[in-house]
């Protein structure tokens, strides 16, 4: 089974870190990466840029409307995902865990994927 983990923190706590706590949580992060890697069960993992790099499309109206920055206004931002395959939620539960010691603070949701391939593939 598919499981996206998604990663939610505050920014401004995020962009506060020095570079040094920047390197010691993504380290830490790091071996949880390997780990899952390693037991053949890690995808795609992204970090996103702040959410001053981003666009928002509103397709709520006939003309599309482009915002910049994020839609939501919250606190705590989507900061990156993990896609895992595992067998089950228990076992994506844990890892979420382990991420979350790596990285305290924030929220990391867990959501199982319906995975599509395109045709012939």
């Amino acid at each position: 089974m598919h499981y996206a983990i998604l990663c939610y923190h505050s920014e401004e706590v995020v962009t506060a870190w020095t570079k040094e706590q920047n390197e010691e949580v993504m380290g830490r992060l790091e071996k949880v990466r390997h780990r899952i890697a390693k037991e053949g069960k890690l995808g795609p993992v992204a970090r996103l840029l702040p959410t001053t790099a981003a666009t928002t499309l509103r397709k709520d109206r006939d003309a599309p409307l482009i915002l910049d920055g994020p839609f939501a206004e919250t606190k705590e931002q989507f900061l990156g995902f993990y896609i895992v395959d595992v067998a089950d939620l228990d076992e994506a539960l844990g890892i979420a865990r382990e991420l979350g010691e790596a990285n305290p603070g924030g929220a990391f949701e867990v959501r199982p994927l319906a995975v599509y391939y395109p045709a012939g593939v």
